[in-house]
Formats: structure tokens, C-alpha cells, sequence
């Protein structure tokens, strides 16, 4: 990265597409055009021509035949935005009365227009918290994040109890459906039953019972009790 672009501020552009390679680059796996340009809502050209922008700048590497992955200075970009937004969802539901549903869209417009300085005060009056509301981890201020082990619900065996950690999702209407199951990061259930067919697995949650399909049961990541 020149010392040009180290030192001058990203463009909103560039910041989304970084948090957005992020975002589908779990455990540094490459993240393709294609699936960059989806979760853009952008045409794969357009987005061919910004990623190739980015690696001149440092701040994506070409994985031939795979697609691009962040460098360490497109990783440190990209966490600071992922800090910014998640923090802005803990403030908003925290102070501001908004719901976990309603916070993605706000955060998005808000994370480019506030300063360091706002993010701070807001982390500081939260308390400096590990998690956003959807139990996504925060990135501390350093750059580091705690990415905690997790397994998908779907994948639970059958007779184990595991806690909701996550809630990977962002569709305001999935949100509300999963609130109105009772579950969010924190809660305990048991898997009960699963059907090898299609994917539907039952859970106990308390003294209910519900039955979860395949895409919510991939979206509601859990941990593991720690065996003695």
C-alpha cells in the first residue's frame, strides 16, 4: 500500500467492499467476485474493476482461480468498519429504544458519518461490550476480535443442550420471526428430534417445543457446553 493511500481516509465505497469481503471471507477463505456483487447488490463488472483498484492498493490479494482475500491492511480497514457497525447496533439498542431488527439499516448509514471519537464514547458509555446485539463479536479497539467457536443449530446432535451465540442474520422480517420464537444470543435449547430428509430439526426451549427449518437452523450459531 503506497504511502499515499495509507494516509488518506477511504471512501464509503471502498469501506463497504472491504466489510463486505470480510464478511464472506470466514477464516481467510477467498470471497468471489460473484458473491461479492451479491451482497452488494452491484453488477460483477463494476465489481471486477473496484477489486482490482483494491489490489493495487494493497488492500486485497488475488487468489488465482479462487477470487481475493483481504491483506493485512485490508483486514485492519475492514475490522474498524465492522467495529464501528456493530457498536453502533449495541448503542442503538441500548439507549435508543430500537430493536433488534430495526438496527442493520441505521448502523449501515451511520457508520461512515460518525467520528473515532463518537464510536469511543459510545463504546465507553456500553461498556465497552464483546458483542453486538445479534451476538456478533465487536472488534476491540486494537484490531483484534474474539471470534468465539460456534456450531450451526442444524448441526446439533440430537439429546444436546447448547446455548445460542450468534444470530447470523440481518432480514428485519427472519429477526422478528426468530424473536418471536424466544430465541436470541443467551438463550439454552436442546435438540430433541431431526428429520434426515429435510433438514428439519425440533427443539425443547424451556418447556416448548418448535420445529426449525434448514436456512434458520444455519443462521442461529451455537456453543458448546464445556464438558468437565
Amino acid at each position: 500500500m503506497s504511502a499515499a493511500v495509507a494516509h488518506e481516509p477511504l471512501t464509503r465505497s471502498v469501506e463497504d467492499y472491504l466489510k463486505a469481503i470480510y464478511q464472506l471471507s470466514p477464516e481467510g477463505r477467498p470471497a468471489s467476485t460473484s458473491e461479492i456483487a451479491n451482497l452488494l447488490a452491484l453488477s460483477p463488472p463494476s465489481v471486477t474493476g473496484m477489486v482490482k483498484r483494491l489490489s493495487e492498493h494493497g488492500l486485497l490479494e488475488h487468489v488465482p482461480y479462487r477470487g481475493v482475500q483481504l491483506t493485512d491492511a485490508g483486514r485492519r480497514a475492514a475490522l474498524r468498519m465492522v467495529r464501528r457497525h456493530r457498536l453502533i447496533e449495541a448503542y442503538l439498542v441500548e439507549f435508543l429504544g430500537y430493536s433488534w431488527d430495526t438496527v442493520h439499516e441505521e448502523a449501515e448509514r451511520l457508520e461512515h458519518a460518525v467520528s473515532e471519537t463518537m464510536i469511543e464514547r459510545m463504546a465507553g458509555a456500553l461498556g465497552n461490550p464483546s458483542v453486538d446485539p445479534h451476538g456478533d463479536p465487536i472488534p476491540a479497539a486494537d484490531g483484534s476480535i474474539l471470534e468465539r467457536a460456534c456450531i450451526a443449530l442444524s448441526d446439533v446432535p440430537i439429546g444436546e443442550n447448547v446455548e445460542i451465540s450468534r444470530v447470523h442474520e440481518s432480514q428485519p422480517e427472519r429477526l422478528r420471526y426468530i424473536a418471536s420464537l424466544g430465541l436470541r444470543p443467551g438463550v439454552q435449547v436442546t435438540v430433541v428430534d431431526r428429520q434426515p430428509f429435510d433438514d428439519l430439526v425440533t427443539i425443547e426451549v424451556g418447556t416448548d417445543k418448535q420445529v426449525i427449518g434448514r436456512e434458520l437452523g444455519h443462521a442461529l450459531l451455537c456453543a458448546r457446553k464445556v464438558k468437565p
